[in-house]
């Protein structure tokens, strides 16, 4: 009986859930900004253009904030790495949001440290309930991180 009752209850919150959570796509060009006095990035310019993509979810909270996780693939000339921001996101006005939060990334051959945390800043703007368009900003933490800003569409399924 208990068993039926929990059930009952994880399946009641999974369909409330559900039907307020937001999924989708984004993807887009990142301009990465590297500290040149800080590091040694070989052959890399002052800026790179690179590009990222993956998914993201929209967990409404209350008041107009939201908790937005993603994951991302970005790649930067020979880096290619695995992000993970998990943002606080408050809606401005209707159509306009800020996000803000910490960024897990993982490095698949970045030096010996590949696991990094970053800090983001992000604006985004609806065309409509299904396409935006998001700016991030991103702050590196350590010694050897670059700043990046990014610049992309998301589209909500």
């Amino acid at each position: 009986m208990k068993t039926l009752a929990f059930t009952l209850l994880v399946a009641c919150f999974c369909t409330i859930l559900s039907a307020q959570t937001e999924f989708g796509v984004k993807g887009g060009l990142n301009f990465t900004f590297f500290k040149v006095t800080e590091g040694d990035f070989g052959t890399n310019p002052d800026t790179e253009i690179g590009y990222y993509g993956g998914v993201f979810v929209d967990f409404p909270i209350d008041n107009g904030f939201h908790l937005q996780p993603e994951l991302l693939y970005k790649g930067v000339g020979d880096f290619k790495f695995l992000n993970a921001p998990i943002y606080l996101k408050y809606d401005v006005y209707e159509n306009v949001h800020i996000l803000v939060g910490p960024s897990l990334n993982y490095f698949f051959d970045f030096f010996s440290n590949k696991f990094k945390v970053r800090a983001d800043l992000s604006l985004d703007y609806d065309f409509s309930s299904d396409l935006s368009m998001h700016m991030k900003y991103t702050i590196g933490l350590e010694e050897l991180s670059p700043n990046v800003l990014f610049m992309g569409l998301g589209y909500r399924l």
